[in-house]
């Protein structure tokens, strides 16, 4: 069975054996973004997709679809008022 796909990089369309987000021309920029995603959320975790969509220069779409993979994940901690 084969899957359609849409890269959600290029907006190429492409089928696949497996549903994947990505295709095979775009996993390098994929792994990339992901891995600089993640050492800023390291960095700032509490950091939200359009924070880190002006920092890095990576669309929100783009942050928020690793969300829809399961690659990310959402936490629900609570925010301290810091002393001036």
């Amino acid at each position: 069975m084969l899957y359609t796909c849409v890269c959600k990089h290029c907006f190429k369309v492409f089928r696949s054996r497996i549903q994947t987000m990505c295709c095979k021309e775009c996993r390098g920029t994929d792994d990339n973004q992901f891995d600089d995603i993640e050492q800023y959320l390291k960095r700032y975790p509490n950091s939200n997709a359009l924070q880190i969509s002006e920092e890095l220069g990576i669309h929100p779409y783009v942050i928020l679809k690793y969300l829809d993979e399961g690659r990310l994940n959402v936490s629900h901690g609570t925010f301290q008022k810091l002393e001036d």
